[in-house]
């Protein structure tokens, strides 16, 4: 898809990848509705960035998510491109998740990826097309102890987003997944843990800045591949 002059929603773009990514997009002529939980950080962020729009959203409140579609389709007359970015961990051993925690990181990244589609599908069918990125993880694929939940919330993330690529194809909406590896951002800071005990994410991983998780977001954008992850791209589900 064309970036230029395109109308780009980013949620969870107060930072990390979020912002590099409404960063990167507006310098490629990107037009970039930001939308956060933080108004102050939207507003100073927007201040920033030519052309674009702040939001104040709630991802886990379904009215939220629907005022959030419906204001950026009035201020620019359209939506080309959503990029479903906010979204949290839990750290925990499986024997040791509690309910109420995993109850909100599925309706954080899941059910509110799955709500802004739905609500935003009609005015892409209306324009004759869009796009969809879901920023998922590369854990997804994996079986990291200490992060299962925040994994099983990506499975399911994997499944729904997947599934709607190839219902929505027929419409001109393209739905894709982007896997980000560890990415240095707060949010191994801002997650929900067992304990009191500081976590910079799993042993061994490396982690990786936001501008190249962003860089490799543009390309998904371009290429409207299915799957992209840091190193590869699979074309098809």
């Amino acid at each position: 898809m064309q970036i230029k002059n395109s109308v780009v929603l980013i949620t969870g773009a107060s930072e990390g990848i979020g912002e590099a990514t409404a960063k990167l997009l507006t310098s490629k002529g990107a037009k970039v509705a930001i939308a956060a939980r933080s108004k102050d950080k939207i507003e100073q962020l927007a201040a920033s960035l030519e052309g674009s729009f702040p939001i104040v959203v709630d991802m886990t409140v379904p009215e939220s998510i629907i005022h959030m579609i419906e204001q950026v389709s009035k201020h620019y007359g359209r939506i080309d491109i959503l990029i479903n970015n906010a979204g949290q961990a839990l750290s925990a051993p499986v024997l040791d998740i509690d309910m109420n925690d995993f109850k909100r990181i599925m309706e954080l990244n899941v059910y509110g990826p799955l709500r802004s589609l739905q609500a935003v599908a009609p005015i892409m069918k209306a324009q004759g097309g869009g796009l969809v990125v879901n920023i998922c993880s590369d854990v997804s694929k994996m079986a990291i102890p200490g992060i299962g939940a925040y994994a099983a919330t990506k499975y399911a993330l994997n499944g729904l987003m997947l599934t709607a690529r190839n219902e929505l194809a027929s419409e001109g909406i393209v739905v894709n997944l982007m896997h980000p590896s560890l990415t240095k951002t707060n949010f191994m800071k801002h997650s929900i843990r067992s304990s009191k005990e500081e976590s910079n994410g799993p042993v061994g991983m490396q982690a990786v800045a936001p501008e190249a998780v962003a860089e490799k977001i543009l390309e998904a954008i371009i290429n409207e591949s299915a799957e992209q992850y840091m190193n590869e791209t699979i074309e098809t589900t």
